[in-house]
Order: structure tokens, then C-alpha cells, then sequence
């Protein structure tokens, strides 16, 4: 009996031990694959931006192809997330990219070091804009459960706002960040494949034109003088069939040569306007970069996890085998 409750311990041992293995190379990121914000359009891919403005950053924006998870966006093209010790990575803690302040991850250690939940006053918050919305929705899923639509835009902010998101409600518009083109960047314009339809044969067009048209052949007449003008000294008159016949010049200008006066400068474009920009956070295109090296420390919840499974499977096989002693 000893010996089956000892071996049956050891494969439960060994196969949560093998689960905990399992889990801690999968939690990794998936990979959504990263585009040039120009690869985004109205209704492809989709625009991930993260709001680094709580520490004196602009706003990143980058093009994620779909389908894919809000988690995967955030840990591809040069971005790296870490999550919470007691949640684990699903809960986003921290957000870096390798192309600002060298991928540093904010917040850093020293402001949060990421093992609890962060307060509600101080934590990424997740918001979305569906295709063609202009208003920010807050998430009521998880990063690893949300899949944004193509042609939407996910914002991370850091701050405080509540559940319902109605409190700390991001400065910047969906506008302001997602992809106004219709077409990815340097794709070719669809070629149009309409042809006219042929007429009846029985259709009367009218005669061929000649190639050349024929010249006109009307002499040419002479422009009466200007009223006020000297009349022409007089000279041999020419033949009227003579071709060296020439028409008098007219005296008045020509329509062409008229010199029209400059329009005065609007004073909304006139020299050094500049377009008003609306308020909030700079917004910079964050190019795909190298993938930034993502944190480890956020699988502590499954190895903490293993350990324990395998403590308790070690206490119970020595259990057993000190119970067969005293049999």
C-alpha cells in the first residue's frame, strides 16, 4: 500500500513540476508581427499607443498587425512589459520601448517594485477606440484577453482613474493617434477595370476627322485702327490675293499681357502662421525596433507555485516511507 501512495505521489509530483516548466516557457509573449505606422490604415492592422507624459515623455504610437491580443502589442516591435509578482504578467506593471531612454521600463523599481497590485491612483490603465469612434472606452478585459479590432487604437495611460473610467480619462483623442489612410503607405492605386462598352454597328459617328485638319484658309483682315490713333502713312497697297498681305497691329492690349492685381494675404495663412495644434502630449511614431529583453521576475507566481506543489509531494512520499518503517 506504501509503495503505490509513494509512487503515486512521485508522478503527481513529477507531472506538476512538468506543468510549471510548461507554464513558465509559454508565459512569454506571443509576438504580434510589428508594421510602420504607415501599414496602418482605416480598417487593417492596429495602433498601439502608450503615454509616457507622467514622466516627461511623449505619446507612442506604433502599427500592430491583427488579429492579436493587447498583450501581444505590447511585448513586440521593441516594446517589453513586466507584470505584478502577486498577478503576474496578465497584469501590466510595467511598459517599456527600446527606442526611448534605452528601453527602460517605467515605473522603475524604486517608484513600484511590481510584487503587489499597484493602488488605483498609480497603475496603467487600458483604453480602446473602435474603427472610426472618437471617444475612449475603458477595458474591461485584460490585456491577454482583449483582441482589438482592425483598424482600432489602444492607449495605455499611468495614473488613477476607477473601474468604470470615468475618472483620469486620457487627454489625447482616438484621432489624434490612429491611421487616417485607406491604403497601406506606397501600395499602388487600384487600376481601374472599367471599359466602354462597344457601340452598334448601325451607329452613324459622323465622318472620320483628317490628321492634319486642313489649315484656315480665310485671309486674314485688318483690325480697325484705335480710336484716337494717327492713321498709317500711307503705302503701295498690296494685291488682295498677294500672300505678303499683313493685318494691322490693334493698338489695344492683349487679354494676356493684363497685370492683375495681387490678392491680399489671408491673415490665417499669411507669412509665419502656423496651424494651431490641438492640446495634450506630443505624439511621436515609435518605429519598429529590436525586441527589448522582457523581465523574468513576473514568473514568480508559477515557480513560487512549483516549489510549494513540490514540498508538500517531498513531505508526503517522506511521510510514507517513515510509516512503512514502523509497519
Amino acid at each position: 500500500m506504501s509503495s503505490r501512495v509513494t509512487r503515486a505521489v512521485a508522478r503527481l509530483t513529477a507531472a506538476l513540476g512538468l506543468t510549471v516548466a510548461a507554464l513558465a516557457a509559454t508565459v512569454g509573449p506571443a509576438g504580434a508581427a510589428p508594421q510602420a505606422m504607415g501599414q496602418c490604415t482605416t480598417s487593417s492592422g492596429v495602433v498601439l499607443a502608450v503615454d509616457f507624459s507622467h514622466w516627461g515623455g511623449p505619446v507612442y504610437r506604433s502599427c500592430g498587425t491583427t488579429p492579436t491580443t493587447g498583450y501581444e502589442l505590447l511585448n513586440q516591435g521593441g516594446w517589453a512589459t513586466t507584470g505584478t509578482g502577486h498577478d503576474g504578467p496578465a497584469f501590466i506593471c510595467r511598459i517599456g520601448y527600446s527606442g526611448h531612454q534605452g528601453g527602460k521600463q517605467y515605473p522603475t523599481p524604486q517608484q513600484d517594485d511590481c510584487v503587489l497590485t499597484p493602488p488605483a491612483s498609480a497603475y496603467w490603465s487600458y483604453w480602446h477606440a473602435n474603427p472610426g469612434q472618437n471617444t475612449w472606452e475603458y477595458s474591461q478585459l485584460g490585456a491577454m484577453l482583449y483582441k482589438p479590432k482592425p483598424g482600432s487604437v489602444d492607449l495605455w495611460i499611468f495614473g488613477g482613474t476607477n473601474i468604470e473610467g470615468t475618472e483620469g480619462k486620457p487627454t489625447v483623442t482616438p484621432d489624434q493617434l490612429r491611421a487616417h489612410n485607406t491604403r497601406p503607405a506606397g501600395a499602388p492605386a487600384p487600376k481601374d477595370t472599367r471599359t466602354a462598352a462597344p457601340l452598334p454597328p448601325d451607329v452613324n459617328t459622323g465622318p472620320r476627322p483628317e490628321n492634319p485638319p486642313p489649315a484656315d484658309r480665310t485671309p486674314p483682315t485688318a483690325a480697325p485702327p484705335a480710336q484716337g490713333a494717327a492713321p498709317p502713312a500711307p503705302s503701295t497697297p498690296a494685291s488682295p490675293a498677294s500672300p505678303s498681305a499683313q493685318p494691322a497691329e490693334s493698338a489695344s492690349p492683349s487679354p494676356s499681357s493684363s497685370v492683375s492685381p495681387p490678392a491680399s494675404p489671408s491673415p490665417s495663412t499669411g507669412k509665419g502662421a502656423v496651424a494651431a495644434q490641438a492640446p495634450g502630449p506630443q505624439v511621436v511614431e515609435a518605429a519598429p525596433a529590436a525586441d527589448a529583453e522582457h523581465d523574468t521576475g513576473s514568473y514568480l507566481p508559477a515557480v513560487a507555485t512549483g516549489a510549494l506543489v513540490l514540498l508538500i509531494g517531498a513531505a508526503a512520499v517522506f511521510a510514507a516511507k517513515r510509516r512503512r518503517r514502523t509497519e
